[in-house]
């Protein structure tokens, strides 16, 4: 989340963050879960070392739980570790990654919680944490702009993520994730000949190999699955308006079939397909030099299929807010967050039921 992980300053060697972030949801009657409530105490450290390299450090803590007419199903623990380190080039133009997941957090979960789990994934909710841990992985990408005439700029990026097996539910097999490429392709620039207004906007494609699930009592003669690749285009315009800001932003997200899996065969499990749009705007004000005030609000809605055919609606939501943001010192900024969603979503008799549910966070930056 934006919240929770962003890019120190150029001009900052040390940046620390932290605080509680509460995610919420409350379904009406029919749907398998009462309510659904998340907490998370995320952790970041970024430090600059010299002039070129910077190493960022980021994990969590967790407590998730679901009310159900069965009972109250909960997970909570760390989440697992990442370490990423950047360096620039000396030309400046080219930015290279590699970080590693350290598997700090919940492997192996039983199979009560993979509803909760479920819901924590899916992409209408956007939980601030969608997953406890994995075995761990490492990436390595890079990043370059380049000018596009007077006034723009254009960008590349690639990177590759490995996955560590593990053992995901308890009495399963072992699960063999498959590897993971991304492209992305952006530009940016002013709008109008005096600049008033500014343009951004990048389209991202990953291509994700095949899972492979070990033969268990769970699964006999083992299984291969996948999400299947996915296509995002997202961009975001930013206007003035007198004292303020404002910014409209959009983004969509295709997920198609996956690739090179045989539907036919037994072990095969059918991924389906997937889409996710959202729209929202942003007021940016300045109050003080201490205080900036940024009230919000974001459509989305979410669609889903089988493997083959037309997608049918999941869900959509309307999640109105407001932002506030004081620097209390040159070192200490404080971050208030409130919002609350309200929308509709599918449940297994054809029909839907009503969502609300409300996101708080209070975050805490130090930096020298």
């Amino acid at each position: 989340m934006p919240l929770a992980a962003q890019e120190p300053r150029a001009d900052l060697a040390t940046a620390a963050r932290t605080g509680v972030i509460l995610d919420a949801y409350s379904f009406g009657s029919g749907f398998a879960f009462a309510n659904v409530v998340e907490w998370t105490v995320p952790v970041t450290v970024s430090q600059r070392v010299g002039r070129r390299l910077t190493v960022d450090l980021s994990a969590a803590l967790v407590r998730a739980s679901g009310v159900t007419t069965s009972g109250t199903f909960g997970v909570s623990g760390l989440t697992d570790t990442d370490v990423r380190a950047s360096w620039t080039t000396v030309s400046g133009h080219l930015i290279i990654s590699v970080a590693g997941t350290l598997p700090t957090g919940q492997k192996t979960v039983s199979d009560s919680t993979v509803p909760l789990l479920s819901a924590l994934a899916t992409d209408l909710l956007a939980f601030t944490t969608p997953t406890l841990g994995s075995g761990g992985g490492a990436t390595g990408g890079f990043a370059t702009a380049f000018r596009l005439g007077e006034r723009w700029a254009g960008g590349v990026a690639a990177s590759y993520r490995w996955h560590a097996g593990y053992t995901p539910v308890s009495g399963g097999g072992r699960l063999e994730p498959g590897g993971e490429g991304r492209v992305r392709l952006g530009v940016e620039g002013p709008l109008g000949a005096d600049g008033g207004g500014y343009f951004r906007g990048a389209a991202v494609y990953t291509a994700s190999g095949a899972d492979t699930t070990a033969s268990s009592a769970a699964t006999p003669s083992g299984s291969r699955s996948g999400i299947g690749d996915r296509v995002l285009v997202y961009s975001s315009v930013s206007l003035p308006a007198g004292a303020s800001s404002l910014v409209f932003y959009g983004y969509d997200m295709y997920r198609l079939r996956r690739r090179g899996l045989t539907a036919t065969d037994s072990t095969t499990v059918r991924v389906p397909l997937g889409n996710v749009f959202a729209l929202g705007a942003r007021l940016e004000r300045t109050l003080s030099p201490a205080l900036r005030f940024a009230p919000n609000v974001e459509f989305r809605s979410e669609l889903t299929g089988a493997s083959a055919g037309s997608l049918t609606l999941l869900g959509w939501l309307v999640r109105p807010g407001v932002d506030l943001r004081y620097r209390s010192s040159g070192r200490v900024t404080l971050l208030v967050q409130g919002q609350t969603a309200f929308g509709r979503l599918a449940d297994n008799n054809g029909g839907s039921v009503a969502l609300v549910g409300p996101r708080a966070a209070v975050l805490v930056e130090w930096s020298r």
